[in-house]
């Protein structure tokens, strides 16, 4: 069976969602409403903030629960996705994509961050890329 390239994983999937909890999951309560996006809206998202702007996973997750009428973003969905997207703009930039026309995943992804260790680029190219946009 053929492997599910990044891509793929970015398009495919459920459509973003608000769940409803039956019981307590990642510090959120039963009765709470937590939303689930998708890699797809992740990236949407990524691709408004602006350049050499760092955005915090935390605050992300918080402005999209407040977008969709939820209590909260599922953190565990979160970081699964914000991986497919990542490794997707790697794929495409190591298919000759410049830098610039990728989803500019590390305005998001901590370079000290577990996911940054995880993703092919390894944090030293989130903090290259971090570095080149401060410095304009």
């Amino acid at each position: 069976m053929a492997r599910t390239t990044w891509a793929e994983k970015l398009e495919g999937g459920k459509p973003p969602h608000v769940a409803e909890l039956e019981k307590r999951f990642a510090g959120f309560g039963p009765g709470q409403r937590l939303f689930i996006a998708s890699p797809r809206l992740l990236k949407e998202k990524i691709n408004e903030i602006p350049p050499g702007t760092v955005l915090d996973i935390v605050e992300l997750r918080k402005s999209l629960a407040e977008e969709n009428g939820a209590d909260g973003t599922c953190p565990v969905s979160t970081s699964i996705f914000l991986r497919i997207v990542a490794e997707a703009a790697l794929d495409e930039m190591q298919a000759g994509k410049p830098a610039a026309n990728i989803t500019p995943f590390w305005r998001v992804v901590d370079p000290k961050s577990p996911l940054a260790k995880k993703l092919s680029s390894g944090p030293e190219f989130i903090e290259v890329r971090r570095g080149l946009e401060a410095a304009g």
